[in-house]
């Protein structure tokens, strides 16, 4: 049994869970509360943790044995200990009397538990559960983890429910492709203000454990830093922080006294709070802030916004260490808004080396339609890390969705359309070199990049004349990968960071469109067509009447002087 049969052998337990009444929303929520303490059981049963997280009276073996109103009452009183840490028991002393008793006091399970209650009210839905769980091969599932196989889970959510988080759900062959880009490396400081699942962190993980030989060749003191303080993220959303700290625990990530993810606002407090960091990665979430400017509350930010990618920006590019370096998705907006947007982009030229920003196809994130770009960047220029003025000399840019496909379940975003753009960002003289954002490689692989990559069918997209293929040689106007420079995109571009060269075979040349009253005449006639099939529809359904007050007021607009 797969990995994907197993997810949707898990997320077949959401019937159950609607029979019980509980929303569509809510089914993942509620299916983990359980699923945790299982695949905690597992876990430790494997010999994967060392010591079980759970406290006596609140494992899985507590509940697979028991059945009708006192298992759901036992699953009710199991999560109210898990999260205040105490359990209500009968006092052995006093016949008829309870006392409280201290069940942990461990604060990452209290957070992770923290306002966990179910919603089931039938006993036989938590029976048929439980009997499911302890039905799925896990042995088979502990192959590749069971850290993925909830990962599998969350994204199984995201892309079915395509509302909340899950609407903007980074997918998880883009998150593997930044990762090795950036290539994190063990003792460095790692952080995503907008953690979300936390994606981004456990990819870091398992990056650097897979150089390390899953840190065995760390000292002991080393180990212990990667395991409880190389990683931290912020989210804002409690329900989505819970699964969060879940995901971490299972792939061996314990954080802090608060877990890996921390609960608050990274546009907040909270990070304002956040040490600089080595390596930022991130998917902030777009839209503009509830609130306006007046809920980004950070006074560190220079430029007042109340668009959350662009307050986003101004955090991570801050929060970089001399030579840090980041990989954030944001949308086109971002790219290419006036006002302070054009200050914003300035400012992150200016304090930092942008040197490469990917190009996103459209489909690949479960909200249809949003444009997405990656912006890669180091704090200070390509020759030094301290500088702190006029650090961007020159931009890269990969062009990934000019004639692309569509996107989508019946034609999934893999890893196989982002290895061309991998190649192209570190060159193959390079591949292999591991110094992350420290000696010669952080400068090295930006010396020796070429323009010119041509996949998929690069060379037979159209390319109009515009200011980008000015003085370009024919073939390179069709690559895919090319080089501006910062003084190119303030005198040609204003700053814009919007820059295309390729022309789409959708797109619809201004130039050869007819007179705008021909086009409006079109339009006009349409509409026309459209009253007259819908008034026949009326006549046919005996409703002329209805029709008839319908076409007075139509009447007035076009002035005809006549009732229609």
């Amino acid at each position: 049994m797969t990995n994907n049969d197993i997810v949707q052998k898990l997320w077949n337990l959401c019937d159950v869970l609607r029979d019980d009444g509980i929303n569509y929303s809510d089914y993942v929520t509620e299916l983990v509360l359980l699923l945790f303490i299982k695949m905690v059981h597992e876990n430790t049963e494997a010999g994967t943790l060392k010591k079980h997280p759970l406290p006596q009276g609140c494992r899985w073996t507590d509940l697979n044995s028991k059945s009708g109103i006192n298992l759901l009452n036992d699953y009710k009183a199991i999560l109210l200990a898990l999260s205040t840490g105490k359990r209500t028991e009968a006092d052995p002393d006093e016949q008829g009397k309870t006392v409280e008793v201290q069940v942990h006091d461990d604060p990452l399970i209290s957070a992770i538990y923290t306002d966990a209650q179910t919603r089931l009210r039938e006993p036989r839905h938590l029976e048929q559960m439980i009997k499911t769980l302890d039905q799925i091969d896990w042995f088979s599932a502990q192959k590749d983890g069971l850290g993925d196989l909830y990962e599998g889970l969350l994204e199984k959510n995201a892309s079915e429910t395509k509302s909340g988080a899950g609407q903007y759900f980074t997918p998880r062959a883009l998150i593997n492709s930044m990762v090795r880009c950036i290539k994190p490396q063990a003792g460095e400081l790692i952080q995503d203000p907008a953690a979300g699942t936390a994606g981004f962190l456990i990819a870091a993980d398992q990056y650097i454990k897979q150089q390390t030989d899953d840190l065995f060749d760390l000292n002991a003191q080393q180990q212990q830093f990667q395991k409880n303080k190389a990683f931290i993220g912020v989210e804002l959303v409690p329900s989505t922080r819970r699964l969060a700290l879940m995901n971490c625990l299972l792939h061996g990530m314990e954080g802090d006294d608060e877990g890996v993810v921390h609960l608050g606002n990274a546009l907040g407090l909270a990070g304002a709070g956040l040490a600089k960091a080595d390596v930022i990665l991130a998917n902030p979430p777009f839209g503009t802030a509830k609130g306006g400017e007046a809920s980004i509350t950070r006074d560190d930010l220079t430029y007042k916004t109340s668009n959350k990618q662009l307050a986003f920006l101004q955090h991570i590019y801050r929060n970089l260490k001399p030579g840090g370096r980041a990989a954030v998705v944001l949308p086109d907006n971002v790219l290419f808004e006036a006002g302070q947007g054009t200050q914003i982009r300035r400012d992150l030229m200016n304090k930092c080396n942008l040197h490469t920003i990917l190009r996103l196809p459209t489909g690949i994130f479960y909200a249809q339609g949003v444009k997405t770009n990656v912006l890669f960047f180091s704090k200070g220029s390509a020759g030094d890390k301290h500088q702190e003025e006029n650090c961007t000399e020159k931009v890269w840019v990969y062009d990934l969705r000019t004639n692309m496909p569509s996107f989508g379940k019946r034609n999934p975003f893999g890893e196989q359309h982002l290895k061309p753009f991998e190649k192209a960002y570190t060159p193959l003289s390079l591949e292999g070199i591991g110094a992350g954002g420290e000696g010669e490689y952080a400068t090295d692989f930006l010396k020796q990049r070429k323009e010119g990559e041509w996949s998929f069918d690069a060379q037979k997209i159209e390319t109009p004349k515009t200011d980008e293929n000015q003085n370009v040689d024919d073939r390179l106007a069709h690559s895919r990968w090319r080089c501006f420079s910062r003084q190119w995109i303030a005198e040609h571009k204003g700053d814009s960071l919007d820059i295309s060269w390729l022309k789409d075979a959708d797109s619809v040349d201004a130039a050869n469109l007819p007179e705008p009253a021909v086009l409006a005449g079109e339009a006009m006639s349409e509409l026309t067509e459209a009253l007259r099939e819908l008034d026949g529809l009326m006549l046919a359904l005996g409703a002329g009447g209805q029709a008839q007050v319908q076409k007075n007021p139509l009447a007035e607009i076009l002035d005809t002087g006549n009732e229609i």
